[in-house]
């Protein structure tokens, strides 16, 4: 274990979906409806498996899901026990307002297993995607401040408070609440933040840490301690702002585990790159910044289990969001998921739940 590094609290472990698409060669999730369709089963495979959390990935212009919540009421109606969560929403994408309504009808068709990432977002495929849904940049305010002012209404919208003034009102007659109102979903918020100083304002803020294999950061140190810098300032943060409670933080990491022929024959050539020393963490460039892209967890469950004890960003979390390859479907990312709860969770040192 690197220097610095405390025992592993990871306490939930689920999957992170990007929902892809594809026609290519092997691919098992080749349509839209495949793919909408599939994630719901991916879900339900995760909770027999008893894994805790099924989260999915949000992206616009793309080959991939880009509306969330039909899928995760969805989602919601074929498991009982799982957090569904999203990670993460592109705020400048949004109307705050009638994101409350959608995310607060989920969370009450899932009986309050909702947790909502959310984010100012990378760069998509348009040259400018939210003014095409309506939501031009205001003059004078940056993506990041815009993005603020969205993230507020909404965490306003949810939170019950009265917004709008009722038809034929009477002086001191109370302004009307969003409806519908999901009791404790203000506390199931999360922000995926790309920086140390991004993750020091969601702790001020008050909401849970998201934190990526994609850090913006580069230091040419691993991206586990680049993240454990991150989530101990968070840290500081939410304390030093005073909120109650324990905030959560989540960290995403890609895993591939070797356990027969079939997982060999796909995630044999990384294991080779591993073997060679080119599986590493890398730097690069996103929105014109440098940043750290984690490297892919590869091998037998065993190895595996290692690594992420020596990972000092897992260490510093509490839930560990496992990017899965979805385009192989259900069935197969079910093996995986039994892998992850019957092998990997239990030697973390926490016990697989039933489903």
């Amino acid at each position: 274990m690197g220097a610095g590094a405390v025992p592993p609290i990871v306490t939930d472990i689920g999957f992170l979906s990007f929902g892809w698409w594809s026609e290519a060669p092997g691919s098992r999730v080749r349509t839209p409806r495949q793919m909408l369709l599939d994630t719901v089963e991916t879900a339900v495979a995760a909770e027999a498996a008893g894994l805790d959390a099924a989260f999915i990935r949000v992206h616009h212009y793309d080959a991939n899901l880009s509306s969330p919540f039909p899928v995760l009421a969805a989602m919601a109606t074929r498991t009982s026990r799982i957090e569904l969560g999203t990670g993460v929403i592109n705020m400048r994408y949004e109307n705050p307002m009638y994101l409350a309504e959608l995310a607060a009808t989920t969370d009450l068709m899932s009986g309050g297993r909702l947790q909502l990432g959310l984010s100012r977002g990378a760069d998509m495929a348009p040259m400018d995607g939210p003014a095409t849904f309506g939501h031009v940049l205001p003059e004078g305010l940056s993506a990041a401040e815009d993005t603020a002012q969205r993230v507020a209404r909404f965490r306003e919208a949810i939170s019950g408070a009265g917004l709008a003034e009722a038809n034929g009102a009477r002086p001191g007659d109370p302004p009307l609440p969003l409806t519908p109102y999901a009791p404790g979903l203000s506390e199931r918020i999360w922000y995926g933040a790309g920086g140390i100083e991004s993750a020091r304002r969601v702790g001020t803020l008050g909401m849970n840490l998201m934190s990526s294999t994609l850090i913006l950061e580069a230091t040419g140190e691993p991206l586990g301690v680049i993240q454990a810098r991150q989530i101990a300032a968070f840290r500081s943060a939410w304390a030093a702002a005073g909120h109650p409670g324990t905030p959560r933080v989540s960290v995403s990491r890609s895993i591939m585990p070797i356990v027969d022929d079939e997982t060999y024959r796909y995630f044999g050539g990384l294991l080779a790159q591993d073997r060679r020393g080119r599986n590493t963490d890398q730097v690069g460039v996103i929105d014109n910044m440098h940043a750290t892209f984690g490297r892919t967890y590869v091998g037998e469950p065993d190895r595996i289990v290692s690594e992420l004890m020596a990972d000092e960003g897992v260490a510093a979390a509490d839930t560990l969001l496992v990017t899965n390859p979805n385009t192989l479907g259900a069935e197969f990312n079910a093996k995986l998921f039994d892998v992850l709860a019957s092998q990997i969770k239990p030697a973390l040192g926490h016990p697989v739940l039933a489903a």
